[in-house]
């Protein structure tokens, strides 16, 4: 069963005087990997040209010079997407550990089996975690296993961690939100040897959502780990991955999806305010 979802995600930054010049990346476009993208759309105040480009991972990009003094940058993205239905990681004859011993499966999956900004596959805590991790039957129950370890090891709380924090200052806290419950989660994997990567979008909260239903919301994380193919695993809430979840972008980790990014020339005091509405259309 699928889902048809309508987001809109509205970024509102307020700066204490005039920005002459600003540059900004938007990943706020759904993909198209297994979902219908049956509209979307992004709008830009003050309205300027938007390009649009995919990046390395695959992520559909907006990007757009500011170039008039401004004391207000309003990026909305509009979309109205059909999920895709639940999928699990598989059970019927789950790959061994053997899969990860194949040649050059490390160099296809590099950048899924190192640390990056805000993973530290390195963490004492992480490596002996791992250890344990290896010892399970197969890798499918390794994966399983990571989440459950991730959730008995972060408490979640909205607020103690900020977009900046890795995974081992989420450790440190015993803390986070969804972000560094992934960002925990894809250390584990990857220090087991199974290639792991950072997925964002939005998560529809109700798994009984009426039709036209309206949830406020915000960005949601994810990950999906490599057995032979790519699996969609949720460590904060460890429901299935499905028709509630929305992809927009894949990555190593956060640095690679944040949904918007941008230098600009102008006072440095600025507030942002971040509002994310969620309908169930259908």
């Amino acid at each position: 069963m699928t889902w048809r979802l309508s987001v809109e995600h509205v970024t509102t930054y307020t700066y204490a005087g005039d920005v002459l010049a600003s540059y900004n990346e938007a990943r706020l476009t759904p993909s198209r990997d297994g979902q219908l993208v049956l509209d979307h759309r992004v709008h830009v105040t003050p309205r300027v040209p938007i390009m649009r480009y995919v990046d390395y991972w695959g992520s559909e990009v907006c990007s757009f010079d500011v170039s008039e003094p401004h004391q207000r940058l309003v990026v909305t993205g509009r979309s109205l997407v059909e999920t895709a239905p639940l999928r699990s990681l598989r059970t019927d004859c789950p790959p061994g550990w053997e899969l990860f011993q194949a040649e050059g499966l490390r160099d296809e999956f590099y950048e899924c089996l190192t640390s990056s900004a805000f993973v530290t596959c390195e963490d004492p805590r992480v490596v002996a975690a791992a250890s344990f991790l290896t010892g399970c039957a197969d890798p499918c129950s390794a994966v399983v296993a990571a989440t459950e370890w991730t959730r008995d090891h972060l408490a979640y709380e909205p607020g103690a961690t900020d977009v900046s924090t890795t995974s081992d200052g989420a450790l440190d806290l015993g803390c986070g939100v969804c972000q560094d419950f992934v960002h925990v989660t894809i250390a584990l994997l990857r220090a087991c040897g199974i290639p792991a990567r950072y997925a964002s979008g939005y998560l529809h909260p109700h798994e009984d959502a009426e039709i036209g239903d309206t949830v406020t919301g915000q960005s949601h994380a994810w990950l999906e780990a490599w057995l032979g193919e790519w699996y969609p695993v949720d460590p904060t809430s460890g429901a299935e991955v499905g028709e509630r979840h929305v992809l927009v972008a894949r990555g190593r980790d956060y640095g690679d999806v944040a949904p918007l990014k941008g230098v600009f020339h102008g006072p440095p005091d600025l507030s942002v305010d971040v509002r994310v509405a969620i309908e169930r259309v259908a």
